[in-house]
């Protein structure tokens, strides 16, 4: 008889407190119905802005985590449906170090994107080129990872210009974050090789020099549904909807091809 008067107390307390095996299965149904997506901070500005028409014209909401991937790689393992690459050796990168967490069979290609080198507002060192980088003075930050590594070599290789670049690389970082932050903090450094497409994020502190076509490197931007995911119906929807092209004029419009 106690037991069962403390059972009925307790189930009066829940639902008076405004739980109930109804509402819990709701609330677990809301979180299923949103779409996790994780990646670095590149894409960011263009898969964002497409996640918000996605959710304005299908009622799907979508919630974009972007960044350096040991900022969000602990909840991604718990909750992630997408997971994206700022080039396709990241994302393979990603797939060996986290094995388990990317449905191979899942992966596609968005858009390529073009590096290109940033210079600070009106190009007071009046750099044109690559060549122009290896001039005496001129200071270099470098991204040795984020979807960029290797990428000035490559640009500099095909023209002999390797060593005179070198020498000028005053710092190399590993993120994109790090370098935007000292672009902000050092006025001393005067360029970054890097996607064309972080300018359409740093218009405010950076020029844009493009390179000639005959010059220009491309990257890919990848992405892959999550083996985990209980979304993947709805995931699958998401990436068809950014593959479509009005997907693709956002993503020309912040940089890429």
């Amino acid at each position: 008889m106690k037991k069962v008067l403390i059972v009925g107390c307790i189930s009066l307390m829940l639902v008076l407190l405004g739980f109930s095996p109804e509402m819990g299965a709701k609330r677990g149904q809301a979180v299923n119905d949103v779409v996790k997506v994780y990646g670095p901070g590149g894409p960011l500005g263009p898969i964002k802005e497409v996640a918000e028409q996605f959710t304005k014209e299908t009622g799907i909401k979508v919630e974009v985590t972007a960044g350096p991937e040991e900022k969000w790689i602990d909840q991604a393992k718990r909750d992630a449906d997408i997971i994206y690459g700022g080039s396709e050796y990241m994302l393979t990168d990603f797939m060996h170090d986290h094995p388990g967490i990317i449905n191979e069979k899942s992966r596609t290609e968005l858009y390529t994107r073009s590096a290109g080198i940033l210079v600070r507002k009106g190009n007071p060192k009046n750099i044109q080129s690559l060549e122009d980088l290896t001039k005496k003075g001129v200071k270099i930050v470098d991204v040795n990872g984020a979807g960029q590594l290797g990428l000035w070599e490559d640009l500099a290789g095909r023209k002999g210009l390797i060593p005179g670049i070198s020498r000028n690389i005053d710092i190399s970082v590993k993120s994109s974050a790090e370098a935007i932050d000292l672009w902000k903090a050092n006025s001393k450094l005067d360029a970054w090789i890097t996607y064309e497409s972080w300018h359409y994020r740093l218009a405010d502190v950076t020029d844009l020099v493009q390179l000639p076509e005959e010059d220009k490197l491309y990257r890919g931007t990848p992405i892959s549904i999550t083996s985990k995911s209980e979304n993947k119906k709805k995931a699958k929807q998401f990436i068809d909807y950014l593959k479509t092209e009005e997907s693709h004029q956002v993503f020309q419009k912040w940089g890429w091809k």
